[in-house]
């Protein structure tokens, strides 16, 4: 997967969203159950858990850049969401690598090039670099910021359109995608989140979104966009071993420059844009970081 910066002015007072949230602990994925593997049980046979991870494994170990997937119980398949730069060869190679677990893998097309969209709200900067804020949070009356942790990474210090934003102070990516910088004036932070209308949304809590809920999201380069959750726990493979693991996914539209802003409904806030595939005019699929995941760790919460 190739890296997308984003550079150049964007005008207007940012306005920093900002979640309610007591500390929140990261619930852990349920141990698969100690189930008999009867091996290739074929497509019409009920799959277990343990041959699911298999095949889970299997995509997973394949690692084929361009590709995200999650594990759908109700269907007994691993879904297997592949970009136009996956040949048919690397389908095989993910097909062989899950072996006798090859019938569980459903394979499907997205447009365009799964990518960390570096360059919800309104734009952030560093140097060259733009990305966009999710959400304000606050933590013993001390003010930070969320974003993509792709976008802090080597990255300590960030701007806004005000002037100074502050410096990263925690963030992982890969395996997570989340950076916490910490505000160098907390009068900057709004407890809103922009619609990109001229109006803003004021955010009070977090939590995980429902697969089949409609939800919002908002960034420098697209503005306010909607779709809806279309799976949860997906790993995302962006090539060059830069795997994230237990995003939210969703088939709403976002682009380079939108990488960091906010996922939410409503009041609630959901996640933090990681990356995706396609752009506004033709749709594509979309990755989040669960808000929620950062909020626990750092036992942040609203101000």
């Amino acid at each position: 997967m190739k890296r997308l910066l984003s550079s150049g002015p964007v005008a207007g007072r940012v306005r920093l969203a900002a979640v309610t949230l007591s500390l929140i602990a990261v619930s852990a994925l349920a141990a698969p159950t100690a189930a008999a593997d009867t091996g290739d049980a074929g497509d019409g046979a009920k799959a277990t858990a343990v041959q699911l991870a298999r095949a889970s494994d299997g995509v997973h170990d394949a690692d084929v850049g361009g590709t995200a997937w999650y594990t759908d119980m109700k269907s007994g398949k691993v879904v297997v969401t592949v970009d136009s730069t996956v040949s048919a060869a690397e389908i095989a190679e993910i097909r062989k690598a899950a072996g006798a677990q090859a019938g569980r893998l459903e394979i499907k097309r997205t447009p365009g090039e799964l990518t960390r969209f570096i360059a919800g709200g309104e734009a952030i900067y560093s140097g060259s670099v733009r990305c966009s804020l999710g959400f304000n949070v606050v933590r013993a009356g001390v003010y930070y910021a969320l974003t993509a942790g792709h976008c802090t990474n080597g990255r300590p210090n960030w701007t806004f359109a005000g002037g100074t934003l502050g410096t990263v102070v925690a963030g992982q990516f890969p395996t997570n995608d989340y950076g916490v910088i910490q505000h160098a004036n907390g009068a900057n932070a709004d407890g809103r989140v922009s619609l990109y209308n001229g109006t803003y949304r004021d955010i009070v809590n977090a939590a995980t979104p429902a697969v089949g809920q409609r939800i919002e999201r908002s960034g420098s380069t697209t503005g306010y966009q909607t779709g809806t959750v279309t799976a949860l726990n997906a790993t995302v493979n962006y090539g060059n071993g830069q795997i994230v693991y237990g995003t939210i996914q969703t088939n709403a539209c976002a682009q380079p420059g939108d990488s960091g802003g906010p996922l939410f409904s409503g009041e609630t806030a959901h996640g933090l844009l990681s990356g995706g595939s396609g752009n506004c005019s033709v749709g594509g699929t979309t990755f989040f970081e669960p808000v929620v995941r950062p909020l626990g760790l750092y036992g942040l919460s609203v101000f």
